[in-house]
């Protein structure tokens, strides 16, 4: 659940904004199929970010929303 409070945080949102720009740059300067799937994914990564949501923590068995996930704090 470590990870998942992370992603939830400022620094994992913003990381996440960070290489989803960055993909998206990337994706974009391949000019090619895989550069436009690259790029879709980073899409995906930044809005993640802007909206608090992460993709991947259902499979470590925390919520998809950021706003649901418990804080380090809230742990103890």
């Amino acid at each position: 659940m470590a990870f998942a409070r992370f992603m939830a945080s400022f620094s994992g949102r913003a990381l996440r904004v960070v290489v989803g720009l960055l993909l998206i740059w990337w994706g974009l300067g391949m000019a090619s199929a895989a550069g436009t799937i690259i790029a879709v994914i980073g899409v995906i990564a930044a809005l993640a970010g802007l909206f608090n949501f992460c993709i991947v923590a259902p499979f470590f068995g925390a919520p998809f929303s950021g706003k649901n996930i418990p804080s380090a704090t809230a742990q103890g």
